[in-house]
């Protein structure tokens, strides 16, 4: 397996630990409906981590290619972020909107602390 192939498993890995965790509040906590906006938030998140993941291999083999490469897909998790808020906001009383905007950045503190950790775990 490769080094970006482990990578992007350890980061799918992470994000499900998480959504397990949100789920787990929302089911057991004094507070679901901010657990209900993690959830539905980190559920956005995971897909937009999975299309992040996916047009990074595209366009990374396009330019080994020497193709040209087509973009990394942002409409796409603009989309998803917004319908996940049209969602809190039709359904405000069981999902917290300011869980779901936290929600919505999960995939990027996973990206921000995998890479922190390879980064300051790497022997030099």
């Amino acid at each position: 397996m490769s080094q970006y192939e482990s990578m992007i498993t350890r980061q799918r890995k992470w994000m499900l630990y998480l959504l397990a965790i949100f789920v787990l509040g929302a089911g057991f906590s004094s507070y679901p409906n901010f657990f209900n906006g993690l959830l539905l938030g980190g559920a956005i998140s995971f897909y937009n981590l999975w299309v992040l993941q996916r047009k990074i291999r595209r366009f990374g083999e396009a330019v080994a290619e020497g193709g040209s490469p087509l973009g990394i897909g942002t409409f796409t998790r603009l989309a998803g972020a917004a319908l996940a808020v049209i969602i809190a906001l039709r359904f405000e009383g069981v999902i917290d909107i300011i869980g779901v905007i936290v929600g919505l950045g999960t995939s990027y503190i996973v990206l921000m602390i995998d890479f922190a950790i390879r980064t300051f775990s790497q022997k030099d």
